[in-house]
């Protein structure tokens, strides 16, 4: 595999604009990729999500294909997290990023649940053990009191550890020209039919 830098993007239409007189810096020129797999990356959570979710096999694998369960996630105290909510009421839906704390170990292929029963390649799926446990959903934000989060059609188990909360905006996030693979090709896409784990 080439360990060539790629050239310079072209200029940001939307992005920051250097200083004016001011060298472009070069952020990332001392940091080595050669040896990533030994550092070390810390997260905290920043909150919990209380839920009627229970038993991992109950809860749905789409937050948006079962029928919609009201959850609430409690930001921790301390931080100053009120202050960080502030405006987040004016948008219907979030994304969470959360840690899924009771998976242990991951494959690298797995089953799907529908569709042809042949393996997938674990990046191909939505399987819920990975090589790190990170969840991402997207779920409607319907009121924020305080430190707490209030929404509906979610797919978190409850204690489920919140690592970051981030608004969904539909002409950054949403694709609706996008290719889905085997999913596509196995019929599942138009069956409206969750591939999220797999065995």
């Amino acid at each position: 595999m080439s360990k060539e830098k790629p050239d310079s993007p072209a200029p940001l239409k939307w992005g920051r604009k250097p200083a004016k007189n001011i060298a472009a810096k070069d952020y990332t020129g001392d940091f080595s990729h050669d040896d990533n797999a030994s550092l070390q990356i810390t997260m905290n959570p920043i909150g919990v999500v209380h839920s009627s979710y229970r038993e991992r096999f109950a809860v749905p694998r789409q937050p948006s294909l079962d029928e919609a369960q009201d959850a609430s996630i409690e930001l921790n105290a301390g931080l100053n997290l009120d202050q960080a909510v502030k405006d987040l009421d004016g948008f219907s839906h979030i994304w969470v990023i959360y840690w899924m704390h009771l998976n242990k170990g991951w494959n690298p292929t797995v089953k799907p649940p529908r569709g042809p029963k042949i393996k997938r390649g674990l990046f191909s799926t939505r399987a819920p053990h990975r090589p790190n446990s990170i969840g991402l959903s997207a779920v409607r934000l319907t009121a924020v009191e305080g430190r707490t989060l209030h929404i509906n059609g979610h797919d978190m188990l409850d204690g489920t550890p919140v690592l970051d909360i981030k608004p969904y905006i539909p002409y950054a996030d949403a694709f609706p020209e996008a290719k889905t693979g085997w999913i596509e090709e196995a019929g599942l896409a138009e069956m409206g039919i969750s591939i999220n784990t797999g065995s």
